[in-house]
């Protein structure tokens, strides 16, 4: 994946292959939060306003932060109402208890301190609202690792090790580091599908050069042969998603 700095350059790419990936979390959270006419929710890391949209089609008001503009752009351009700004998770640019609902899909990994990060998404939450992380779980449980391990191996580079939070009980523990009640933790089916050997290419290496992706296209093919369907292909892969919600005061 692209550094922070590059998500602006692959924003249309990135909607158009990997952008409904988490739709299954966002299912879920949208049921175990009642969102629905009125809520307000936050979404942090908003992407390219996939779960903005949903929540709006629930009847709620979507807001949405993210740091790259391009990202922002597409966002804005799908959910017009929503309130969306450009911004960090470190520090969100909204009063204490804002919002009865706020989520981060795969996005809170990306913050210099997770801790500090959830501590803000719970400042802007209201007292009894809901906070929702998910997160890719550990590598054994994606098909999408036996590319990115290709890949990797023929860079001739080490794989890099899971993150704190992808691990059982790696999201578990953050919220009881920040003080969180946990209401609900476990794992979510997601599943990456793309229609032909072109598309796969472009999802599996996302922001490199055209140079890049010639010579590594044949590693990534010959790694996903296994989850060839129909002429596409088909990766099952695993989030993890925790709950919490705040106290009553």
């Amino acid at each position: 994946m692209p550094a922070d700095d590059g998500w602006s350059s692959v924003a249309v790419d990135w909607s158009a292959l990997w952008g409904r990936l988490a739709d299954p979390a966002r299912d879920a959270v949208v049921a175990a939060t009642s969102i629905g006419p009125a809520t307000r929710v936050l979404d942090v890391g908003c992407g390219s306003g996939e779960f903005l949209a949903l929540v709006e089609r629930a009847g709620g008001h979507p807001s949405g932060i993210d740091p790259a503009p391009g990202m922002l752009a597409l966002a804005r351009a799908a959910v017009p109402a929503a309130d969306v700004r450009q911004g960090r998770a470190e520090r969100l640019p909204w009063p204490d208890a804002s919002f009865d609902v706020v989520t981060a899909f795969n996005a809170l990994q990306f913050a210099d301190d997770t801790v500090e990060a959830l501590g803000e998404l719970m400042r802007v939450t209201v007292p009894g609202g809901y906070v929702a992380v998910a997160n890719w779980a550990e590598r054994e449980r994606n098909d999408i690792d036996a590319i990115e391990a290709a890949v990797v191996e023929a860079d001739g580079e080490e794989p890099t090790p899971d993150g704190d939070l992808r691990p059982a009980g790696g999201l578990e523990s953050l919220f009881e580091e920040a003080g969180l009640p946990l209401v609900s933790a476990g794992l979510v089916d997601v599943v990456w599908a793309v229609a032909d050997d072109d598309a796969l290419v472009r999802g599996a290496l996302l922001g490199e050069d055209e140079a890049v992706r010639a010579s590594l296209a044949p590693v990534v093919l010959a790694a996903a042969r296994p989850f060839r369907d129909d002429g596409g292909y088909r990766l099952r892969n695993a989030f993890r998603l925790a709950i919490g919600r705040l106290p009553l005061r």
